[in-house]
């Protein structure tokens, strides 16, 4: 049965109680509904199991196992994600996960947005929820540079209808920058930037023109690349990196 949230949200009220615990970079919203369930969580020294209860991150009180949440200090990890990793936290199916990759990061961090499980390459992984949502957010136009191999060779054509934009089942995307990096016998390589975030957008944007991606790598999200880390290991992003990103 669908919950309720147990009061009208005012103003000042900035969150529901699960939600403080992302929002707090101390775990994740699965998490944080387990230890609300198991009743380990207090507000203001109430036991509350009702995870859409809302609170005031500024002025309740939120302890638990008795020990108040204060906002962890902020990470920021690059993992170059392999093929065959789900981007989720934990899969009924027993699938690796991008968390299998960082357990030595020491604290909690979430995916900034996702990559399908045949898609490699960057992904920035973070407890800062502010910038997560910029980074996110399709009004703020933060460019995904990905690498492609499609099924077969495109024509100028296809590849300037990549450049204005194809329609999709969701409506029209917009303008990416397409370069052919190159052609071989049967397949063209390109590099497609996108200010977008929809679901499997690239893949259906090439299947649009009446192709298969066989291959996908994002390599880029705003200035940061990929570069040269290995594949499935991650990297602390610098600080110089972190404020780019917020420059966004």
């Amino acid at each position: 049965m669908k919950r309720k949230p147990a009061r009208p949200a005012p103003k000042n009220i900035l969150k529901t109680l699960e939600r403080a615990f992302s929002k707090a970079g101390v775990g994740s919203r699965t998490e944080a509904r387990s230890w609300i369930g198991a009743g380990r969580v207090r507000v203001n020294g109430k036991v509350i199991q009702n995870p859409d209860q809302w609170v005031d991150l500024d002025r309740d009180r939120i302890t638990l196992d008795g020990k108040p949440i204060r906002a962890a200090a902020r990470r920021y990890v690059l993992l170059y994600k392999p093929k065959g990793y789900l981007t989720t936290y934990r899969d009924p199916e027993g699938r690796p996960t991008v968390y299998d990759l960082v357990k030595g990061v020491g604290s909690w961090l979430a995916p900034v947005g996702r990559l399908d499980l045949d898609t490699s390459g960057l992904l920035i992984l973070t407890n800062d929820t502010d910038l997560a949502e910029r980074l996110t957010n399709p009004d703020h136009k933060v460019p995904k540079t990905y690498q492609v191999k499609t099924s077969l060779i495109l024509t100028d054509e296809q590849v300037d209808q990549l450049r204005r934009g194809v329609v999709l089942n969701d409506g029209p995307t917009r303008p990416a920058e397409v370069t052919r990096l190159r052609d071989s016998a049967k397949y063209t390589y390109l590099e497609i930037t996108i200010m977008e975030g929809r679901n499997r957008q690239v893949r259906r944007m090439v299947e649009a023109l009446g192709a298969k991606v066989l291959k996908l790598v994002r390599t880029g999200i705003g200035t940061i690349r990929i570069g040269d880390l290995p594949i499935g290991r991650w990297r602390p992003l610098t600080d110089q990196e972190v404020a780019q990103l917020r420059r966004r």
